[in-house]
This record gives structure tokens, C-alpha cells and sequence, in this order.
């Protein structure tokens, strides 16, 4: 542990300052905030107003801890690291770390300090021992905390064999620690630390509830997570109302990354049974969420709680912080656990493959004049005199897939391009690449790569790519203009290489045509109209990973030319549906 205390943590915090009452002398405290972002040297030694003169740090390795019998003496050993502000030497306790017990010694001339300590939230966290002592503190609400007696009460093996001993300040000695007797008066105060036997008898108990969470208790989104989540228990032999509030974040430290607010959140709700899909209400910043669990050991005595993140609701650049605080409360008004919440704006470079359903096409239907008798009109040549040509939009009868394939790089580092094949797999170096070409792939690892096609789009030999007019993301639309040449014999769909009547070629099969006498040229543009996910927690869950929206595209087709030197065009339209899934988040596409 004394190693970790020089290792500078995350950049990734969110920020609550935890105020700590001192006296002059020796004072017993307990941290719920992690503070290792800077020194002692510079959170202490550089304040001249600060009158902290000596931090040590109970840090007992595991295998001593369960033969501590007595309240021990700060003294340089295994179980105590320190800091001293008049040392000249190198300290081994340079930061402060959270979940940890530490005592702190203030100059006699100062009757009074508090000790305002700015860190990241954490849960209370410690492995009691039965068999010695236990240096700790508890997540009591910070004003008007409970006595020890109505504290322990729900844990009643804990409060039947407890010995509890604190620190009244002054000059340690026969009564600094010393026993506290009055458990009836004495309150549990936030931030104090305490020697405590807990008995024989295994104990987990720090509050009413319990959170059980995986890794350090807070909840961290980082930039690809959009749901997370942890359960609370209920320790006591009564019901118990556990109220979950979403606080924002203190000014961070300087040094440390500006936070842009707190996290867009939603809570998730019971499961409909007829839609299959869950219930969510949201949880702003200053709202509150509350759950009622039953006795312990009983059905309903603990709870899931699911957060999701509404990543859509996150402007900023890629990599900027939300951060807040989740408060945890219960509704005998015993404890306060605060956690870290924290999401990070993410990236939308990669491979994104999914399809697009055209659901609804232009007309193209001439209407024709006619006469008194109903006779079609015609004009001098014998041409059929047109009224007026019904371009309108319609449903089809059943949707058209087209499959999508987009490559998104890191922000200013391009457009996004529309690809008719890609591949990704291992280069001969282990990297996972999407590549233009099967070249660039390992030859030993083919077996493991992946082709993905489009087969609506122009294959040509060099893998051609159309860019959009700008990067995916949120709450936009791109639009990408895939042309394909008359003469193109390769995807022309009126192109026939093998026919004569459709080969583009005259007579003797020796010379180009023009284009529109047997061909034409075809321009496709495409634009995505990206939306952000309503309509359910489920949505929300997926918007790092996915994208959806409206598709239109313009097919123009181009043919002889006119006099004048323009050319002759019709113009069909399409509109549809789309959506794209995240593949890969390689952000570099590799050329040949």
C-alpha cells in the first residue's frame, strides 16, 4: 500500500470537499474522499495557515491486522505511514488515499481547525476483523448524527460486543485513546475515526443500507458505457426507505480537467411485461429517486438500481468530463454514502456497418392531354402533349434494404466516407485494422478476417470511397454523392457488356457511343439525417454504440445532350429509415 501512495490517479474525478473538525493535539480522522490528486507537500506543507504538523496513516498489511488487541501509537513501522511537515527527508505517506483511517496532529496554539479536504466521493469500504481491532470510520449524516447506541442498534452482535475508543485531542497518553463508555450520548460524527472490537460475531455493517457495486463503488461510464449499475441492501430488521440524489460536482482542483456538468441520468423502472421493455424516469441534477426495501431476509430486502446515461444529451468536445455526486440517504436520518458518477464524451470514430430501409419512392407518371372525345393529344411531330408529370412520394409495398458501411475518423481529422467493401482482421503485425484492401490484412490470420460488402454501390478495382460532407454524430445530417459513369461496364445497371443492343458500342463493336443513346450516368446522393434515441431506456443504452435516422436519397440519371449544351435528366427520389452499429473503433481506415 505504501507504493500506491506515490502513484498520481485518474484524471477521471468528480469532486466533494469533506469537512474535518480538529483539535489541538492528536485527532483520529476518517476520510470519505480521495485526495490522492496532489502532495501533503502542497495540500498541507505550502498552507502557512495550515496547522496539521504531523499525518500518519494506519496501513496494516492483511495478514497483521487480526492481532491488533489495543489502540496502537503512531510509531514508524509496518502498520503506520507518515508525513511530517519539518521533515528534510524523503516521507513515504506523500498523498491521501480514501477509505482509510489516519491520525492527525495540530499545534497545540490552535484550539480549534477544520480541515477542509477536497477529493473523490467514495463508499465506505473495510474488512472488519473479529479477532483484534478495527480503525475506522462511518458515512453518518454530517448534521445531527446518531448516537452509537441508536447507530449499532441495528446491528445488534455489533452493538452488544462493542469496545469503542477515540481520540479527545491533546498530547496521546493514558487517556488519549481512551474508552468511550456513553455510547447512549455520544454521536457517531462524520469523518471521525474510531478503534472498534467488533466481536466474534462476523460484521459488515457501516450503515442501515449496503451498496454493493463492482470495482471502487462509483459509477464510471468512461466514453463507451451507457448503463451501469449496483444494488442496494437492507441490513436492518426494519423496513428502510434508501432516497438516491444526483448532486453536481465541486470546482475541481486546479491542475485537474474542467467538468462540464453533471451527467445526464435516468433511472430504470419495473419491467413491462406485455412490450418487454423497462419503465425509466430521469434523475437531473437536484432530483431525487427513492426505493422501500423490506427487512433483511426478506423477499424485496435488496434492490437492483440501474443508471443509464444519456450520452445524446452530452455536447462537448471528444474526451470532455461530466461528473457529479450520487447521494445515498435513508429514512431513519442515520448515514450519507456520496459516490462518484463520471462519463467522458465519446469518440464516434470507427466502423459503423448496418442498412438502410427505403420505405417510400418518388413517382414518375405523365399525365397526357386529351380532347373533347377523349382522344390523346399530339403536336405537329406526333409527340403525346404532356399535361403534367406526378413526382409525389409513396409508400412501397414492402421496404428495400440497402446495406451501409461508413468510416468515421477522430474529429478534424476528415469526413466521414461511404464504402462499397471493407475489411477488418489482424495485420501481419497483430493490429486490428479495417482496411481498403485484403493486401494489407496477415496472410496467417485470413481466417479470422472479415469482408463486408455493399453490393448497391459501384465495385471498382481501387475500392473506391465517397465522402460525406462532414463526421457522424449526433443530431446532424451527411450527405455523400456516389456517381457512376455511362460507361462504366462494370456496375452500369444499363450497361449489358454481352449484348448488342446495350453494350454502348456502335455496329461494328469498335466505338463508344454517347452517353444516353444505349447508357446513362447515374449520380446517387445520399444523406443521413442522424436523430437522437427516444422513446425508451433501451435507446438510450445504445447511443455510444449506435446510430439512427431518417434516409433520403436523389438518384439522378443523365443522358443526351440537349442543345445548348446541357443534357437531358430525370430525377427519382427515395426515403427510408437507417441504422448503423459501431463495429470497430479504429479510427484510421488503412489504403493500399
Amino acid at each position: 500500500m505504501v507504493g500506491l501512495l506515490a502513484l498520481v490517479p485518474s484524471a477521471r474525478a468528480q469532486w466533494l470537499t469533506q469537512s474535518l473538525a480538529l483539535k489541538a493535539g492528536w485527532n483520529a480522522v476518517y476520510l470519505h474522499v480521495d485526495a490522492s490528486h496532489d502532495t501533503l507537500e502542497n495540500l498541507v506543507g505550502a498552507d502557512v495557515n495550515n496547522p496539521i504538523l504531523e499525518v500518519w496513516l494506519w496501513a496494516p498489511a492483511p495478514s497483521t491486522l487480526q492481532f491488533v488487541q489495543s489502540p496502537q501509537q503512531p510509531v514508524e513501522g509496518a502498520q503506520w505511514v507518515s508525513w511530517d511537515r519539518n521533515a528534510t527527508e524523503p516521507q513515504a505517506l506523500r498523498r491521501l488515499v480514501g477509505n482509510a483511517s489516519y491520525l492527525v496532529r495540530v499545534a497545540s496554539n490552535v484550539p480549534t481547525y477544520t480541515w477542509q479536504l477536497k477529493g473523490k466521493p467514495l463508499a465506505a469500504s473495510y474488512q472488519w476483523t473479529t479477532t483484534g481491532l478495527n480503525f475506522l470510520g462511518f458515512p453518518t449524516v454530517p448534521i445531527n448524527p446518531p448516537t452509537f447506541e441508536a447507530f449499532m442498534a441495528h446491528a445488534p452482535d455489533l452493538a452488544q460486543n462493542a469496545e469503542v475508543y477515540h481520540y479527545p485531542g491533546g498530547d496521546l497518553g493514558p487517556g488519549n485513546p481512551a474508552r468511550l463508555y456513553a455510547l447512549r450520548t455520544t454521536r457517531v460524527n462524520r469523518g471521525q475515526a474510531y478503534w472498534i472490537r467488533a466481536g466474534t460475531i462476523y460484521n459488515r455493517y457501516f450503515a442501515p443500507f449496503e451498496v454493493a457495486s463492482s470495482g471502487s463503488g462509483g459509477v464510471d461510464y468512461g466514453d463507451s458505457l451507457s448503463a451501469s449499475s449496483f444494488r442496494l441492501r437492507n441490513l436492518t430488521s426494519s423496513n428502510l426507505t434508501v432516497t438516491l440524489g444526483l448532486l453536481t460536482s465541486e470546482t475541481p482542483p486546479s491542475g485537474q480537467p474542467n467538468i462540464l456538468g453533471a451527467p445526464p441520468l435516468w433511472v430504470r423502472g419495473a419491467l413491462n411485461i406485455t412490450t418487454l421493455t423497462y419503465a425509466y424516469t430521469n434523475l437531473p441534477s437536484g432530483g431525487t429517486h427513492t426505493w422501500t426495501l423490506n427487512a433483511k431476509g426478506q423477499p424485496g430486502s435488496e434492490v437492483e438500481v440501474v443508471l443509464g446515461l444519456e450520452r445524446a444529451a452530452m455536447p462537448g468536445s471528444v474526451g470532455a468530463v461530466y461528473a457529479g455526486v450520487l447521494r445515498l440517504t435513508d429514512s431513519f436520518g442515520f448515514s450519507q454514502v456520496d459516490l462518484p458518477v463520471t462519463a467522458n464524451v465519446a469518440s464516434s470514430a470507427g466502423l459503423w456497418v448496418g442498412e438502410a430501409a427505403v420505405t417510400q419512392v418518388g413517382q414518375y407518371l405523365k399525365n397526357y392531354s386529351r380532347d373533347p372525345n377523349n382522344n390523346l393529344v399530339t403536336t405537329s411531330n406526333g409527340q403525346y402533349v404532356v399535361n403534367y408529370v406526378n413526382t409525389n412520394i409513396g409508400a412501397v409495398s414492402r421496404s428495400f434494404p440497402l446495406r451501409l458501411i461508413v468510416h468515421n475518423p477522430e474529429v478534424g481529422q476528415g469526413n466521414a466516407v461511404l464504402l462499397q467493401r471493407v475489411f477488418v482482421g489482424l495485420d501481419p503485425y497483430t493490429n486490428t485494422v479495417v482496411a481498403l484492401a485484403e493486401s494489407s490484412l496477415g496472410r496467417t490470420f485470413l481466417p479470422q478476417a472479415r469482408r463486408i460488402s455493399a453490393a448497391h454501390l459501384p465495385w471498382t478495382v481501387t475500392n473506391q470511397t465517397w465522402a460525406f460532407n462532414g463526421p457522424l454524430k449526433q443530431n446532424t445530417n451527411v450527405t455523400a454523392t456516389v456517381g457512376l459513369p455511362f460507361n462504366d461496364q462494370a456496375s452500369n445497371p444499363f450497361l449489358h457488356t454481352y449484348h448488342p443492343d446495350h453494350d454502348n458500342l456502335d455496329v461494328p463493336f469498335k466505338n463508344q457511343l454517347p452517353q444516353g443513346s444505349e447508357s446513362y450516368a447515374v449520380r446517387r446522393d445520399i444523406t443521413l439525417t442522424i436523430i437522437p434515441p427516444v422513446g425508451g431506456a433501451a435507446t438510450f443504452t445504445t447511443a455510444a454504440q449506435s446510430l439512427s435516422g431518417n434516409y433520403a436519397e436523389t438518384v439522378t440519371v443523365t443522358g443526351l445532350a440537349r442543345a445548348g449544351g446541357t443534357n437531358d435528366t430525370r430525377t427519382f427520389e427515395a426515403r427510408g429509415v437507417f441504422s448503423l452499429n459501431r463495429i470497430s473503433s479504429v479510427p484510421g481506415l488503412t489504403r493500399p
